[in-house]
């Protein structure tokens, strides 16, 4: 009897209390909720101020916590947290070091050579429409290529530009020589036809490569301008003529370890395929595209000159790109593919997916010829 009137006297005093909590306006913490069955490693090797870390990796985790009511959340390691080199991020996914990763295949060079088609000068429109044609292309050609890891989304950047320290390029000629920074094969392939000399590095050694001197230039996106402040380390960009698809751009790729994406229980990995897939792709094409203004007037705001590469001029750059094409399809054959077939697949896609994008989601430039 003293033990239920004990309760009851307990049982009003904290009733009294959050009464007079409430009334007074201070927060009554809740109940606390349910722990995470699941905690995602997720690795990447940007800097948390660059769009790949705060505007997508940080929202897409934020969706899969709140879609799984908080059972599965994600333990985000940018800037190479879990150790290595961005080149290696592909095989920690595969080898469950880090259960997601986010990174670019060709990193590795000649590793994921099918879906370097996307890679190829003058090919992209923008990234909205070649990241959903991309993911496409990958769906019916190139599961084989990823089947290592589970591929959650695959897309591209915007438009790459060229950023230099001491001189700008307006035309062909004023690349012969200069040390340029490439981040994948064909984009090496690319600058080495136009007459420069690549220099393959990672994004996160291009400001450090430039502030030395070890590189004359790079050719990066405006989106990543801002996380690695290129803008601080040269005084010239070239862009190029909207009238003609980008001078290059560069796949990524967002992927889940195999065994804990099969080890999740079946409305978890709902939550995982609900967020993958051709929709994100778009998501992140849109995200990439509309990432130019602010980058840009970083680079205005301290002086820096931009220039325009007039589409006369880049058809120069294109004839002596062609080469690439053959190249590539005579690599695709060699390996009892159909190389041509799959060309024209991809441009058959890009060029489907430009025509149904509406005019305001991404930069106006004309479709693969």
């Amino acid at each position: 009897m003293m033990i239920a009137v004990d309760l009851r006297r307990t049982v009003r005093l904290v009733t009294r209390g959050v009464a007079l909590a409430l009334a007074l306006g201070v927060a009554v913490p809740a109940v606390q909720a349910q722990a995470p069955q699941v905690t995602l490693k997720v690795a990447h090797f940007l800097l948390t101020s660059s769009i790949t870390h705060s505007k997508f990796i940080v929202p897409w985790c934020e969706r899969i916590r709140a879609q799984s009511q908080g059972r599965m959340v994600c333990q985000i390691y940018p800037s190479m947290q879990l150790g290595g080199t961005p080149p290696q991020l592909f095989d920690q996914a595969r080898d469950g070091i880090a259960d997601i990763v986010w990174t670019l295949p060709g990193y590795t060079a000649g590793r994921f050579p099918i879906t370097e088609v996307f890679e190829l000068p003058f090919i992209a429109p923008n990234a909205t429409a070649a990241s959903q044609a991309l993911w496409t292309f990958y769906t019916r050609h190139a599961v084989k290529e990823f089947e290592a890891v589970k591929p959650l989304v695959l897309h591209v950047h915007d438009n790459g530009q060229l950023h230099l320290r001491d001189r700008p390029v307006r035309a062909l000629a004023d690349l012969k020589g200069m040390k340029v920074r490439a981040p994948t094969r064909q984009t090496n392939r690319l600058l080495a036809r136009l007459g420069a000399t690549p220099v393959s590095m990672p994004v996160p050694q291009v400001a450090d490569a430039l502030s030395k001197g070890v590189i004359d230039g790079a050719v990066v996106p405006w989106e990543v301008v801002p996380s690695i402040k290129v803008h601080e380390m040269v005084r010239f960009h070239s862009e190029t003529d909207a009238a003609m698809p980008a001078l290059y751009t560069a796949v990524f790729l967002y992927a889940m370890n195999r065994k804990t994406y099969d080890s999740l229980p079946p409305d978890l990995r709902k939550v995982i395929d609900d967020n993958s897939g051709l929709a994100l792709a778009r998501e992140l094409g849109q995200l990439w595209d509309g990432s130019a203004p602010a980058a840009r007037k970083l680079a205005t705001d301290r002086g820096n000159q931009i220039n325009v590469i007039p589409a006369t001029e880049l058809a120069q750059w294109d004839r002596a790109a062609r080469p690439l094409y053959a190249d590539w399809i005579a690599d695709m054959n060699r390996r009892g593919l159909d190389g041509n077939a799959l060309l024209t697949d991809a441009r058959a896609l890009i060029a489907q997916y430009a025509k149904a994008q509406p005019a305001a989601a991404g930069p106006t430039r004309a479709a693969p010829r």
